[in-house]
C-alpha cells in the first residue's frame, strides 16, 4: 500500500504542560519514515484549566451532566493543538495538503475500566470536527469509545504500533514499556500474538507526591528518590493490591493509584518508595506473561529518571534499555502511535484487539472528522 504522511498528537495524563506532535510516514501496517517531532507548550492559563478539569472529573465520575468547564477546555486545547500541528508541518517543509490525517488523541480527564456487567467509560477532551476545519484535513479522534462499547478496556491502544516497533527490533525476548502517567507494556504472547496492558502507575503518583509536598512538579532525574530509602515493609503491603495480580487485559486511570499510603514518610523516603512501587508493579505485570521477556525497551518521560530505571533493573529483574538504544525516539513514541492509528483508521484496519484490550472483536479505533 502507498505510504502517507500523518501527524500524531499526545498530551498525557501526567500533565507536563506539553503537546507532543510527530510526523510519521506509514500505510497503517509498515512504517517507511519517522518524521519531525516537537514539544509545544501550553500557555499557563490552559495548564491551569486542565488541572481544574481533572479535579472536576474526579467529582463527576460519569454521573450526571459533564462539568461546564470541559467545553471551555476542549476548545482551548483543540485550537492549541491545531496550531502545533500547523507549526510542525511547516517546520518540516510540508503543507497540510501533504497530510493524509491527524491522529488527535485529546486530553484524558477520566477513564473507568469495565467491570462484570458494566462497560467501561472514558472521556478525552478534544473537538475533532473543529480541528478538521482549522487545519483543512481529515482528523481521527475519540480513539477509545468504540473499543469500550465492545467491552474493551479502551487501553492500551499503543499495542499495534509497538508491535510494528518490535518487528523492527527483531528480538522475541524484548518487550516495550511506556512510562507516562501510567505504565503500560507490550510483549509477544508466546504464540506470535500480542499481550498489552497497564502494569500500574508510573510518573503520576510520584509527580503528585512532589507537588503535594511543595517541591515542584516532578522528582527531576529521580534525585530525591535516590537520596531516600525504600520502606520495604510498606512497599510489600502496597504490592498486595488486587489489580497487580488480575489477569490482563486491564487498564488504569491515572488516579487509581495515589500517594497517600506514603504520607508518613519523609520527602526522600516517600519518593523512593513510590518509585520502587512503580518498578515492582512492572515486574509483577511481566510475571503474568506466558513467556517473561528478558529485556525492556523503555519509552516515555519516565525513561529520563535514572533512579526509576535502576529500580526497574532491581525490582523487575531484567535488562533495561532506553528507546534511543534501539533506534526509537522515546519522547515521540506516543504521538507517533496516534499518527499510525490514524492511518489504520483511514484504511479501516482495527486498532484494538481482544488480546490487547479485551474487546469482543477487533475494533476500529477512532472517528473521522472531514474538513468540510
Amino acid at each position: 500500500m502507498a505510504q502517507h504522511w500523518c501527524v500524531g498528537l499526545m498530551t498525557g495524563t501526567v500533565l507536563d504542560g506539553n503537546i507532543d506532535v510527530a510526523l510519521l510516514r506509514t500505510d497503517g501496517e509498515t512504517i517507511s519514515e519517522f518524521g519531525a517531532f516537537a514539544f509545544f507548550p501550553y500557555d499557563a492559563e490552559t495548564r491551569t484549566i486542565l488541572a481544574r478539569c481533572l479535579d472536576e472529573a474526579l467529582k463527576w465520575q460519569f454521573q450526571g451532566p459533564e462539568p461546564a468547564l470541559f467545553a471551555q477546555a476542549e476548545e482551548r486545547i483543540t485550537r492549541a493543538q491545531s496550531a502545533a500541528v500547523a507549526a510542525l508541518v511547516d517546520q518540516a517543509g510540508l503543507r497540510m495538503a501533504d497530510i493524509a490525517a491527524v491522529g488527535f488523541h485529546g486530553q484524558t480527564v477520566l477513564h473507568r475500566a469495565p467491570e462484570p456487567g458494566r462497560n467501561g467509560q472514558t472521556r478525552q477532551l478534544g473537538d475533532g470536527a473543529l480541528m478538521a476545519r482549522l487545519l483543512g484535513t481529515k482528523v481521527v479522534y475519540d480513539f477509545r469509545s468504540t473499543d469500550m462499547a465492545n467491552g474493551g478496556q479502551g487501553a492500551p491502544l499503543s499495542a499495534i504500533f509497538h508491535a510494528a516497533m518490535l518487528d523492527r527490533i527483531g528480538d522475541p525476548g524484548t518487550a516495550i514499556l511506556n512510562l507516562g502517567g501510567v505504565a503500560n507494556v507490550t510483549a509477544r504472547n508466546g504464540q506470535g500474538g500480542l499481550a498489552a496492558f497497564d502494569t500500574g502507575p508510573a510518573n503520576a503518583p510520584i509527580n503528585d507526591f512532589i507537588g503535594a509536598r511543595g517541591l515542584g512538579e516532578m522528582d527531576r532525574d529521580g534525585k530525591l528518590a535516590a537520596s531516600g530509602q525504600v520502606d520495604e515493609a510498606l512497599l510489600s503491603r502496597a504490592l498486595d493490591n488486587a489489580y497487580l495480580a488480575r489477569p490482563y487485559p486491564k487498564s488504569l486511570d491515572r488516579f487509581d493509584f495515589g500517594h497517600d499510603w506514603v504520607a508518613d514518610l519523609s520527602d526522600a523516603d516517600g519518593a523512593a518508595t513510590l518509585t520502587a512501587f512503580t518498578a515492582s508493579a512492572v515486574g509483577r505485570g511481566l510475571d503474568l506473561l506466558p513467556e517473561r521477556p528478558n529485556r525492556l525497551v523503555v519509552c516515555g518521560g519516565g525513561r529520563r529518571n535514572p533512579t526509576l530505571l535502576a529500580m526497574l533493573r532491581t525490582y523487575a529483574g531484567l535488562d533495561i534499555v532506553k528507546a534511543e538504544d534501539v533506534g526509537m525516539d522515546g519522547d515521540a513514541t506516543e504521538a507517533q502511535c496516534f499518527a499510525y492509528l490514524a492511518m489504520r483508521r483511514l484504511r479501516d484496519l482495527p486498532g484494538s484487539f481482544p488480546e490487547t484490550t479485551g474487546a469482543s472483536v477487533p475494533t476500529l479505533a477512532g472517528r473521522i472528522a472531514e474538513p468540510d
